[in-house]
């Protein structure tokens, strides 16, 4: 179960607001059938929990994918949104061959400002003994997560890949007391060198071009709850480090024979000159609410641009203090595939995810509107606000199921004795199923269009989607957070040392 505050172990209290994206990934979530059910019908608590958090903070949920007990969730910054486009989630089970899901992979791919990226959190079988069986289910993993589209279909595809979760590898060959030495002594060195996986990374061609940090915490696991002691129980389970975050970039065909490359050599051609620095890597030993330490480290992100235009371009004006002011005009991308079930949603500043909209109204594409480069649409007196605030309107794509055009934020100030709808106060009920492929949402029922109304003639200048950091690079000194907890981790305080990235010009730093 989430504690009541994660402030500390997501790093808010002492972040710098640059952080572009977060990246959560649980194992062992509970998963009985009475509180599965409930979670069909209601926000899981994990996912409530991360949106309470996050999003007073700019952040949205992207994306999130379940199965059984293995939650991942994908928020970023809302100016982001347009730019994060092709978002896909796939689930393996691996448990009980194949047809139980509390072991397996739930993944989210997406492409960032045109380059592709993969998110992939596994829980992998346990014990000792079952270091090949890790292997084998991680290439089923792997061989089973396939993507629609042309580009990047299977995980190793993307140009950057995040593995992460609790993938269970051991500590060979060393006995309990030798691994406690070795860490009462500091000496983790000598235990990394026969850390399974580390030692796998030799033999195991699946894991060529995967990088990690070194472990300088202390293995994760095993823990008596509550306490930072290492299992006393009965079964005395060895200290190990299962809990890990590696990466992988693609890497570019060479052009000619490279002499005495090694084994992963084939990493230092790396896809489209992306870069990928990581600041730091650590546990939450002060965590002490599962027989787990959570780990989390601190991306940062660097490649040329690709894709710094919205689909669709909203404007609006900087107030709306009467009725009558509530429209905006939006134009899309040549490109763009415009649906009849398009809408425009109008969001309060810190909404939790797409869905969490104050009211909304159809961006029907009008047999007569083919050939205009701009559309007007109205909201309704029934679709604004009852008071004042600081809102965002976001163009939202059926055919995509995303996000694909935001404004900055802009105020509502209506009259206070003017009728409202009833907005709902806070739509955030999603659900995120093992079969499906985007994040589910309690479904909108759609109503019929909301009746046209004559639009006065009015100037309108561009608010486009962050599209002054789109064209100057994001806000300084962005970084991508990915973050990896086991259940309940929030008590534990994130390492508030954040090396300083700098961005050639150009470039597109997360």
């Amino acid at each position: 179960m989430p504690p009541d505050d994660i402030t500390a172990l997501l790093g808010l209290h002492i972040g710098d607001g640059n952080t572009d994206m977060y990246i959560i990934g649980l194992q062992e979530v509970n998963s009985m059938i009475n509180k599965r059910l409930k979670d069909v019908l209601f926000t899981d608590q994990w996912s409530d929990a991360c949106m309470e958090r996050l999003s007073p903070f700019g952040y949205i949920l992207v994306t999130s994918q379940r199965m059984q007990g293995v939650l991942l969730l994908v928020f970023a910054k809302y100016y982001h949104l347009p730019f994060l486009r092709g978002v896909q989630t796939e689930t393996t089970r691996t448990g009980l061959g194949g047809y139980w899901g509390n072991k397996g992979g739930v993944s989210a791919r997406m492409s960032v400002f045109g380059h592709t990226i993969c998110f992939l959190n596994c829980h992998l079988p346990a014990h000792m003994e079952n270091s090949e069986q890790r292997m084998e289910d991680f290439e089923s993993i792997l061989q089973q997560q396939q993507f629609e589209g042309q580009a990047a279909t299977g995980v190793l595809d993307h140009d950057v890949v995040f593995w992460f979760g609790d993938l269970n590898f051991r500590i060979d060959e060393l006995e309990i007391p030798a691994v406690k030495a070795a860490i009462d002594n500091n000496k983790l060195t000598m235990l990394w060198e026969k850390d399974q996986l580390n030692m796998a990374k030799d033999t195991e061609s699946v894991l060529e071009g995967f990088l990690e940090g070194p472990l300088k915490f202390p293995p994760t696991y095993k823990f008596d709850v509550g306490t930072d002691t290492y299992d006393t129980s009965g079964k005395k389970r060895k200290p190990a480090w299962t809990d890990r975050i590696l990466w992988r970039l693609r890497a570019t065909v060479p052009s000619g024979p490279t002499p005495n490359a090694g084994k992963r050599g084939s990493i230092l051609g790396l896809s489209n000159g992306t870069k990928v620095t990581q600041h730091f890597y650590r546990s939450h030993m002060e965590y002490m609410v599962s027989d787990h330490k959570p780990v989390s480290s601190i991306f940062t992100l660097q490649f040329p641009y690709k894709v710094d235009m919205p689909l669709v371009t909203i404007m609006v004006e900087d107030e709306w203090n009467s009725i009558a002011d509530a429209t905006c005009t939006f134009k899309a991308a040549p490109n763009f595939a415009r649906s009849s079930w398009d809408w425009i949603g109008l969001y309060k500043v810190g909404f939790k995810h797409h869905k969490d909209y104050v009211g909304y109204v159809w961006a029907k594409q009008e047999e007569a509107d083919y050939h205009r480069v701009e559309h007007e649409v109205t909201f309704t007196e029934e679709e604004l606000p009852k008071g004042s605030g600081d809102f965002i309107l976001c163009y939202y794509s059926n055919n995509t199921s995303t996000l694909v055009g935001v404004t900055e934020p802009f105020q509502i100030q209506l009259p206070t004795s003017s009728p409202a709808g009833s907005p709902s106060e806070d739509s955030s009920d999603f659900t995120s199923e093992d079969d499906s492929s985007v994040v589910g949402v309690n479904t909108m029922s759609r109503s019929p269009s909301p009746r046209k109304k004559k639009h006065r003639a009015r100037h309108s200048h561009s608010r486009s989607p962050s599209h002054s950091r789109s064209r100057s690079g994001s806000p300084a000194l962005p970084e991508m957070k990915g973050l990896k907890m086991q259940p309940g981790s929030a008590h534990n305080t994130t390492d508030g040392e954040k090396e300083k990235a700098s961005s050639e010009a150009g470039d597109r730093v997360l």
